[in-house]
């Protein structure tokens, strides 16, 4: 009687140090390791959605370590890299074709290739914020009033009408950079209500962009 008394509760102890094991991924002999999904443990991919700007982490305009307008952040480190970027008449020359033409070209399938809205703004920030002081932001209640908005990270970055308001508050100033009639109407045709918004961004900044001069003096 006091051997079995004493084997039962080696046999249990030794039932649950086998399953300790298997919990820790040691196999039984004999046995196979059992299936297990190959997305249990895989990590969440990046959204294709995110704001981020040369894959560079915590860029964007309502990322707090942006820092608009500072020596230190994400937004300096881009705009180094966006001016070298469009360096020369001919990235900025292709880079206007794309957007006046309201569409992307990826043909390429190269994704650092694929034109990035965010790069963009980045751009129209870039270039009004030289503006200021070369005159060609519109003067007085012209383009630096957007640049202001867009670095709060509020009225464009929040909200399912943002990227309606930024076409909108680019357009009503258009007529400050004293643009010609055709480029006049054709950021009026913009701003009309029958138009794909994804389509006017692009055309609204082309339009800006060409108006300031941005193909001849850059960034």
């Amino acid at each position: 009687m006091r051997a079995s008394f004493v084997v039962a509760p080696f046999s249990i102890a030794l039932v649950v140090f086998w399953d300790l094991l298997s919990v820790q991924g040691f196999v039984y002999p004999g046995r196979s390791r059992p299936h297990r999904s190959p997305t249990a443990f895989r990590m969440a991919q990046p959204s294709s959605t995110t704001k981020e700007i040369y894959g560079i982490p915590g860029s964007g305009w309502s990322s707090p370590s942006w820092n608009w307008g500072y020596g230190v952040g994400t937004g300096h480190d881009c705009a180094a890299i966006c001016r070298r970027k469009y360096g020369s008449k001919s990235s900025r020359g292709e880079l206007l074709r794309q957007l006046l033409l309201g569409v992307v070209d990826d043909s390429s399938n190269n994704s650092d290739d694929v034109l990035n809205f965010e790069e963009v703004k980045l751009i129209l920030g870039l270039a009004w914020q030289n503006g200021r002081w070369s005159g060609k932001d519109g003067g007085e209640g012209g383009y630096s009033e957007v640049l202001q908005r867009m670095a709060d990270a509020q009225r464009y970055e929040v909200g399912p009408d943002c990227e309606a308001l930024f076409v909108k508050d680019m357009a009503e100033r258009y007529h400050l950079l004293k643009p010609d009639v055709a480029d006049a109407q054709e950021m009026k045709g913009c701003c009309e209500a029958d138009q794909n918004v994804q389509v006017s961004k692009l055309k609204c900044a082309g339009l800006v962009l060409k108006s300031m001069g941005f193909l001849e003096d850059g960034l």
